[in-house]
């Protein structure tokens, strides 16, 4: 070989050996960044992710696979093989698009889906009402927080067993919440979804009322008491013991609150009470007289009716407490009659201990307004036999004369305006209930048979036209 010859060839093999020296040292530097810089979090076999994340974009395979195709046509280098390796990655890469776009319908459909389910089930969500609700302003909202100055929600628990014992219901849980469209210091309470009372109350202040024996004055803003509509002062915290001092009933933002909710309570209690809290209140009871129920329903009566006979008594507070009494009864009666109302007088009077007790007090003496005979006698010839039962048929201005009557009777003896009982016949006594219920509250209507007879009647007036 001549000198240029041999120059070239040792030339040339320099170059492979520094190349077959460098391409090791590539390859083991390029595994050890991958195995430095891998994730640790997760448990995948590193050959998985390697592959996974060299495949991951098609983007990145297209143009490797460019790159590839063009190092084919660079003179000097083997074209076949960077041509087939180019072309395989571009088939790679088109695959990988196919996939990803196939991909990404299926989740579009599948949040459409996702979408239209959720919004129907926050629609659905919106259709149920609270039976009962308090609303609030912005201002009352530290009144009714939990563990807040009186601990409303304590109170509202007492309040529920409370009635449980003294109606015999179970009062649903009150949902309390904010609403802005209120004044600040407002507050209301809604039965199924409407609001029947409500009040505006004045905080960090005390209300304080006159019971009557009040040996001075105080100062103080006027205001009614929401519950019953008394007179009363709103006071500030510094005036709390002299007002109590002078006699004042004082009471603070979330006793207010809570004797406004049993009033509601007490007056809507029939309106709480439905088929599926019936239901519950007879499985409760099952459990220990399980006879009892089973002969009553549906043998003898459904429970619809059930449920009607046990809101007209908690219509006119008669308490429910006594279920074996009052399904006894029903079971009896039920034979000879489904008219809700008479059977509603049949466990009146089959519940005259409970009734009398709860009027008549320790002194075992039961102050009534009785009806004349003369006027006894004109309200039994109105009633009238009718498709619907037995009604009372008068005319307007008659009516409006026996309310008025009977209501400045009561006036006229202050000492019953408390509980003010209209004493009258069996058949009487739930027209002159009704009557008489729409226009002078709180009355209470009783027939003779619903009295005890250890009780003594005390007549302080009779009512004539």
């Amino acid at each position: 070989l001549d000198v240029a010859s041999a120059a070239k060839i040792y030339t040339m093999l320099t170059i492979g050996d520094g190349l077959l020296a460098q391409i090791p040292a590539l390859i083991i530097s390029t595994a050890a960044g991958i195995v430095v810089t891998r994730s640790a979090k997760t448990d995948e076999n590193m050959g998985h992710e390697m592959v996974d994340q060299l495949f991951y974009n098609p983007r990145a395979v297209s143009i490797a696979g460019a790159v590839v195709i063009l190092l084919a046509l660079v003179p000097g280098l083997p074209s076949l093989p960077f041509l087939m390796i180019g072309l395989v990655m571009g088939m790679i890469s088109f695959v990988m698009s196919k996939n990803e776009q196939e991909e990404e319908k299926r989740k579009i459909e599948a949040s459409k889906k996702e979408e239209s389910k959720g919004a129907s089930e926050n629609i659905e969500s919106l259709l149920p009402i609270d039976l009962i609700e308090l609303e609030v302003g912005y201002g009352l909202i530290s009144v009714v927080e939990k563990n807040g100055p009186g601990d409303l929600l304590e109170r509202i628990r007492s309040l529920r067993k409370q009635f449980a014992l003294d109606y015999g219901i179970v009062v649903p849980s009150v949902h309390i919440r904010d609403n802005l469209q209120l004044n600040p210091n407002e507050y209301r309470f809604l039965i199924k979804g409407n609001k029947v009372a409500g009040g505006t109350l004045k905080p960090d202040h005390y209300l304080a009322m006159d019971p009557g024996n009040v040996s001075d004055k105080i100062d103080g803003i006027p205001t009614k008491e929401p519950a019953f509509g008394l007179d009363a002062l709103w006071i500030s915290p510094k005036q709390k013991e002299v007002a109590e001092m002078l006699g004042y009933t004082v009471v603070d933002i979330p006793t207010v609150i809570a004797t406004h909710l049993t009033e509601v309570v007490r007056k809507h209690a029939h309106e709480l009470l439905g088929r599926q809290e019936v239901i519950q209140l007879l499985d409760t009871f099952k459990k220990s007289h399980p006879k009892i129920v089973e002969d009553l329903i549906p043998e003898v009566l459904s429970l619809g009716v059930v449920t009607k006979v046990l809101q007209n008594l908690l219509k006119e507070n008669v308490s429910i407490r006594d279920l074996r009494t009052i399904l006894e009864t029903l079971a009896d009666e039920g034979i000879k009659t489904k008219d809700p109302e008479l059977l509603t007088e049949s466990v009146r009077k089959a519940l005259s201990r409970s009734i009398t007790a709860k009027y008549a007090g320790e002194e075992s003496r039961l102050p009534v307004i009785m009806l004349s005979p003369n006027l006894e006698e004109l309200l039994t010839n109105s009633l009238l036999q009718t498709e619907s039962g037995q009604q009372l048929v008068m005319d307007p201005a008659t009516a409006q004369k026996i309310i008025s009557r009977i209501a400045s009777t009561i006036e006229d003896n202050p000492h019953i305006i408390g509980q003010p009982i209209v004493l009258t016949t069996s058949s009487l006594r739930r027209h002159l209930a009704k009557l008489l219920g729409r226009f002078i509250p709180g009355v209470i209507v009783l027939a003779h048979p619903e009295i005890s007879g250890n009780v003594e009647i005390q007549s302080v007036a009779q009512v004539e036209l």
